[in-house]
């Protein structure tokens, strides 16, 4: 890390919000950075997968040669933050995803892609997210994914009820960090403040 104080994470800058994610970054304390190539990605302490679309964002990763070197970095400890289409690309599993559609993984849940509904669906929460202090979250939910379920070494950090039942949508699995929600579109930059902290324990 070049800076202890100021970690560089980058925001993959493929497809999706990446613009919010730069500026909640700045906001909570780290040095951010735009990541489109390899040299880039080599480059940084910790990266951010925005929301956006998820088959999108996997098809592009490939265009632009990063899928292979993305998975090399999540397997060798890199800390990740993934929030909406981020925590599908997080997942080990996918349900409801389009034909050969392929995940990074790293986090041994299983999620379900648009499972609030279409665009037309989407809606806002206070949510209590464990270890982020302050009082409950903002949290903006547009098609967004939930889990359907987690694996042993998965720490749930927020759920919400839906259809009748409980989803996980805050995950966290060692130095991996997943959201259902928008947190970089709120102004409230508690959730990458949390990730920043994660990026300082793991230096």
């Amino acid at each position: 890390m070049t800076d202890r104080t100021r970690p560089v994470i980058g925001v993959l800058a493929v497809q999706g919000d990446v613009r919010e994610h730069l500026a909640a970054l700045e906001g909570a304390g780290a040095q951010a950075l735009a990541v489109r190539r390899r040299e880039e990605l080599a480059s940084v302490d910790a990266l951010v997968l925005p929301g956006g679309e998820s088959t999108t964002i996997d098809k592009l990763t490939r265009i632009f040669d990063l899928r292979d070197p993305l998975r090399s970095r999540i397997a060798e400890g890199m800390p990740v933050y993934g929030s909406c289409a981020g925590m599908i690309l997080l997942a080990d599993r996918i349900l409801d995803g389009h034909r050969d559609q392929q995940t990074l993984g790293g986090i041994d849940i299983t999620v379900r892609r648009n499972a609030f509904g279409r665009q037309v669906d989407s809606y806002e929460t206070d949510l209590d997210v464990v270890g982020v202090d302050g009082g409950p979250v903002r949290a903006v939910f547009i098609r967004a994914p939930w889990v359907e379920e987690a694996g042993p070494g998965v720490e749930v950090l927020a759920s919400v009820e839906a259809k009748g039942e409980t989803h996980p949508v805050v995950v966290r699995q060692g130095r991996l960090l997943a959201t259902s929600f928008h947190p970089e579109v709120t102004g409230d930059h508690r959730v990458h403040r949390l990730f920043v902290q994660m990026v300082h324990g793991s230096a």
